[in-house]
C-alpha cells in the first residue's frame, strides 16, 4: 500500500529537522573540554601546608592560557616514592643524620604508598626495591653508609628511576634526592635525563647539603641544572641546607606537604598538540603553589 500524500511530506520533515539537530550537536561535543587532573602542594611562608583551599583558590595555566578548575579534593591516590641517598664519599660525617631524616620519612610515608631505596655512590645501586614494608625498608636505610674513594652518579640515577617509574601505575610518583656538595662522575647529560622526567610526570624534591658553588666543569654544570630547574619544572622544590643537622626536619616538613596535596580537576580544550608548560597558582599571594600532572599509567617503552 502507498503512502498517502499527507504523510511522505511528514517523513521528509522529520529527517531534515533530525540531520539538522545532528549537525548542531557534533560541533558541541566537540568542542567539550576534557579534564585533567593536578596534584598540587599549596604551603605558607613556613612552607607548612594550608588546608580547606576551594576552587576559587586555584589558577591553572596552559601555555599562559587560564583554564576552568572544575573541581579540588584532597588527594588521597597512592604515590611511587624514589628516595636517592647520596652515599658517596662526601657523605662522610652526614650520613648518621641523613639515615635520621630518611627513616622519619619512611615512618610518614609508608602507609598505601610504595617506597624504594636508591644509593648514588660509583653507581646507581637499589638498596630496596618499591615496596610499604617498614621492616625491609627500615633494613635498607642501615645499610646506607659512606663509600670510601666514591664519587655521586646522580644523573644517571634520576635518568634510571624516571624510566623505571614511568612503566609503573600508580597515579603519582616523586622523588626525593638527598645529595652532599661532592665528586660526580654521572655519564648522562641534563639534556637527556630533563625529558625523561617530563615524559615519566616524576615531581623532583631535592634535600642539598653544601655550598655548591658555582663551576664551569661539565659533571657539576650538568648536576646544578637538575637541582634547580628539573626541581622547580617538574612541580617539586629544592631545599639547600649548609649542615646536615636541618636534614630530618626537612624531610618530616615534606612528609606532611605531601601527606596534605590536593588533586585539582580543570577542562581543557581537546588538542592534538600537548602544552608545553602547564603550572598551577594560587591568587592569595601568601600561598606558594606546585603541582604535578597525573600520570598515564602502563608506558609502552
Amino acid at each position: 500500500m502507498r503512502p498517502s500524500p499527507t504523510h511522505l511530506p511528514t517523513r521528509l520533515i522529520m529527517a531534515v529537522l533530525t540531520l539538522a539537530c545532528a549537525a548542531m550537536i557534533v560541533p558541541l561535543r566537540a568542542q567539550a573540554p576534557r579534564e585533567r587532573t593536578m596534584y598540587v602542594s599549596a604551603v605558607d611562608g613556613n612552607a607548612e601546608p594550608i588546608s580547606g583551599l576551594t576552587t576559587d583558590d586555584f589558577v591553572v595555566r596552559e601555555d599562559g592560557t587560564a583554564r576552568e578548575v572544575l573541581r579540588v579534593s584532597r588527594a588521597v591516590d597512592p604515590i611511587d616514592i624514589a628516595i636517592l641517598v647520596d652515599n658517596s664519599a662526601a657523605s662522610d660525617g652526614a650520613m648518621p643524620r641523613i639515615r635520621e631524616g630518611v627513616t622519619a620519612f619512611i615512618q610518614a610515608m609508608a602507609k598505601g604508598n610504595q617506597i624504594a631505596l636508591i644509593g648514588l655512590a660509583d653507581r646507581p645501586t637499589i638498596f630496596v626495591d618499591y615496596t610499604q614494608s617498614l621492616e625491609r625498608l627500615r633494613d635498607g636505610v642501615g645499610l646506607l653508609w659512606p663509600r670510601s674513594q666514591a664519587a655521586s652518579t646522580l644523573l644517571d640515577a634520576v635518568y634510571e628511576v624516571s624510566r623505571g617509574l614511568a612503566k609503573r601505575e600508580a597515579p603519582r610518583a616523586l622523588m626525593v634526592l638527598v645529595v652532599i656538595d661532592g665528586a660526580d662522575v654521572a655519564n648522562r647529560q641534563f639534556t637527556q635525563v630533563a625529558p625523561e622526567v617530563r615524559q615519566a610526570s616524576v615531581a623532583v624534591h631535592a634535600v642539598t647539603i653544601g655550598n655548591f658553588s658555582s663551576t664551569s666543569d661539565d659533571e657539576f654544570r650538568n648536576r646544578g641544572r637538575l637541582l634547580s630547574e628539573t626541581t622547580r619544572v617538574s612541580g617539586g622544590q629544592r631545599v639547600n641546607l649548609l649542615t646536615p643537622i636541618s636534614v630530618q626536619p626537612t624531610l618530616e616538613r615534606l612528609a606532611r606537604e605531601l601527606s596534605s596535596q590536593y588533586k585539582v580537576v580543570y577542562g581543557r580544550p581537546d588538542s592534538l598538540i600537548p602544552p608545553e608548560k602547564i603550572e598551577v597558582t594560587a591568587r592569595r599571594p601568601e600561598v606558594t603553589m606546585r603541582g604535578t600532572l597525573e600520570r598515564t599509567t602502563g608506558s609502552t617503552r
